[in-house]
């Protein structure tokens, strides 16, 4: 996994690359307008969600946004194959608000979700917090080799984060930064650091860089 993580430090600088996936033609030209409008680069567009498969194996795009119904195959199962392959982040699309949308998408391996009509102000926001999450995973897993074991570190991980965040007052970049960054100079993994904050607390130096 180190080199997906190569990877995303390269393309960080550069407009990121991304496939659109929408059945609904008018949407879908609204959300490229909108992606190009913001800086970043729309490789393909594809309106169901088996062509948003092959297209992202094909194409390595650095995000995919999929809407969730969709002919073929439906969104939710798209993700699901475009994030088990660790292809791209993954933002859903959907009309629906429903909790449970919500949580299938997320099972699915969305990093972020928003819910039609969007804005810019809602779109740009999370493909930022999308592609961070993918990097981290990326790093994440670059520990661990199993599924079983990739699923605790991440488990792990998000709960220390979550501690660093409510009793530092650090970002959730930031916190993941401090784990990574501390499980370097410690020379352990980031889980086993992960771990050890949730067994004996957060370390009083825990703060940002």
């Amino acid at each position: 996994m180190g080199a997906d993580v190569a990877r995303l430090a390269l393309v960080s600088s550069a407009p990121a690359r991304v496939l659109i996936a929408e059945d609904e033609a008018l949407i879908r030209l609204d959300l490229k307008e909108m992606l190009e409008e913001e800086g970043y680069e729309v490789v393909a567009e594809v309106g169901d969600g088996q062509q948003a498969v092959d297209r992202a194996m094909e194409l390595s795009p650095d995000l995919v946004i999929l809407d969730i119904q969709m002919p073929v195959l439906d969104g939710l199962s798209a993700a699901e194959q475009i994030a088990s392959a660790r292809i791209a982040p993954v933002i859903v699309l959907t009309a629906f608000s429903q909790r449970e949308l919500v949580e299938r998408a997320r099972d699915a391996g969305a990093m972020a979700y928003l819910v039609k009509p969007f804005s810019k102000n809602d779109l740009v926001p999370a493909i930022e917090v999308a592609r961070g999450r993918f990097a981290e995973m990326a790093a994440l897993d670059g520990e661990v080799r199993t599924l079983e074991e990739r699923l605790a570190a991440r488990q792990a991980v998000e709960k220390a984060k979550g501690r660093l965040m409510a009793e530092r007052g650090l970002t959730e970049a930031d916190a993941f930064r401090w784990l990574q960054r501390t499980a370097m100079n410690e020379r352990t993994s980031m889980r086993a650091l992960a771990e050890r904050i949730l067994t004996d607390g957060v370390p009083a130096e825990a703060d940002p860089a």
